[in-house]
């Protein structure tokens, strides 16, 4: 499509379900939220064998190509130069949400479940919690554990205050 005229470079829109879905600006509080979690990520997860991804494609079927907040994706070699990552890459991938939420929820979090992400973060910027998702089967995720104020989030070991402020 970008070769094709229809979408610049710029456009901020992403594939969901053979939709192209225009996605929400992002405000100061949701960017701050992705770059506190970017750098408690980076210290927490400096000795994995892991990438960092932020808001940026990945590739679960020829419908559909999401850009979540943050991705935290198997290392490999190339970068993920050669092809975008896809559901198989993920270890584990976190979606901030204010205006987007009730999209979030109904739309991209099934969409993860179906595509066999084994967990996803849903930082709820609204309602000041950390909903994280595990056990993916059809639609949805089994388990959801809720992280707020003092509670100690996993796999970077801080409060969920700390990025909810």
């Amino acid at each position: 499509m970008l070769d094709a005229g229809i979408l610049k470079e710029d456009d901020r829109v992403e594939l969901i379900e053979g939709e192209i879905v225009a996605m929400s600006p992002i405000g100061s509080p949701h960017s701050g939220c992705v770059i506190k979690l970017l750098a408690l990520l980076q210290r927490a997860l400096s000795s994995d064998a892991v990438l960092v991804n932020v808001q940026n494609p990945l590739h679960l079927s020829e419908y559909s190509e999401p850009q979540p907040d943050i991705s935290v994706l198997r290392e490999r070699q190339d970068f993920y130069t050669a092809s975008h990552p896809t559901a198989a890459d993920v270890v584990f991938l976190i979606e901030v949400s204010d205006s987007s939420l009730t999209y979030d929820q109904r739309t991209k979090l099934p969409l993860y479940a179906r595509s066999g992400i084994a967990e996803a973060w849903l930082v709820d910027l609204v309602n000041q919690v950390v909903d994280v998702h595990t056990s993916p089967r059809e639609s949805a995720y089994e388990q959801v554990e809720r992280f707020a104020g003092t509670d100690v989030l996993p796999r970077i070991g801080v409060p969920a205050s700390e990025i909810l402020a």
